[in-house]
């Protein structure tokens, strides 16, 4: 392996997890200038293991997020690795990814191009599946995710965005905070849809990576109503109907909804009710820290089986 690990005198399959998380400084241009962390779990991936990418939110460290939302113990169990770009005080002084800045999010350069960067570097290593590449985002990460999504969807099977914001939101720093405080009441289905296809390369008839999407109910940091933009956004780029295939609480204080096409599901939107700024985790996997929330619900569980994994 090329990576580092930061505790060398420990075997990675006995290090505590924090001690299985390595930087890795050389893995392309790196126009974004971004931190490559990796999370190696306790067993070696087995070659065509799938690979996830975790987006931290502003104020965040890309390690202590996919520790305290969940991510690394589910990467744990499932002997799955991590890429946790993280971004630096000197280029945003709270640490926020600038999932709105033309430069960073479009094809081929900026933030985006490094996240990429990193994908390639870490799917080599690990030999991962090309076609179980996930990515994770909350907050700007969770924006970021969605970019992402967007410039790259050959790259990503499926996505899951957490209190974001709808591709095409916002071009700059005034206009993303009025965004993110009030949803665009302008937006149409065909004008969010249109954004998206603006940002990536021809699609032809592939079909658009899968997304899961989760925004709390009294989140007073991004207006609720972003997430059922971004719902309508991905509905119809995957051409699902306007109204939801299911619409259903399950007994969780969640409301979840489902857009499906060919009895595929392709989007989701979890509303928790109760639920601020923030992840929501559930007691057993994660714990709570800024920005992330003890919902009674956990979104890792969800998301993970809404990609379709599972205990090896």
């Amino acid at each position: 392996m090329a990576f580092a690990w930061l505790s060398p005198e420990a075997p990675p399959g006995l290090a505590p997890p924090r001690k299985r998380v390595a930087e890795v400084e050389h893995f392309g241009s790196n126009p974004g200038q971004l931190r490559m962390l990796v999370f190696h779990p306790g067993r070696k991936p087995p070659a065509g293991a799938p690979l996830i990418v975790v987006l931290h939110g502003c104020g965040q460290d890309g390690t202590g997020f996919a520790e305290h939302s969940g991510w690394m113990a589910l990467a744990e169990k499932l002997g799955i690795p991590l890429v946790m770009p993280e971004q630096i005080r000197a280029n945003h002084r709270n640490r926020c990814f600038h999932w709105y800045r033309p430069l960073d999010v479009g094809r081929g350069g900026g933030e985006a191009m490094s996240i990429r960067q990193m994908v390639r570097h870490a799917s080599r290593e690990f030999s991962s599946d090309r076609r179980r590449i996930f990515i994770v985002g909350l907050s700007a990460g969770g924006a970021m995710a969605a970019a992402m999504l967007a410039a790259y969807p050959a790259v990503f099977a499926a996505g899951a965005v957490v209190a974001g914001m709808p591709v095409g939101a916002a071009r700059s720093s005034p206009m993303a905070l009025l965004r993110m405080h009030r949803a665009d009441p302008f937006s149409t289905r065909i004008g969010l849809a249109a954004a998206v296809r603006a940002r990536s390369a021809p699609r032809g008839k592939q079909p658009w990576p899968r997304l899961s999407i989760w925004q709390g109910g009294r989140d007073r940091m991004v207006d609720p109503e972003n997430a059922e933009m971004l719902a309508t956004q991905w509905a119809a780029l995957h051409g699902c109907t306007e109204e939801a295939t299911q619409d259903c609480q399950d007994h969780l204080p969640a409301r979840r909804r489902r857009w499906a096409r060919r009895g595929s599901m392709a989007v989701e939107l979890w509303t928790v009710p109760e639920m601020g700024h923030g992840f929501p985790i559930a007691r057993g996997l994660g714990k709570p820290a800024p920005w992330v929330l003890d919902a009674g619900i956990s979104a890792v569980r969800h998301i993970a089986a809404f990609w379709g994994l599972h205990e090896a």
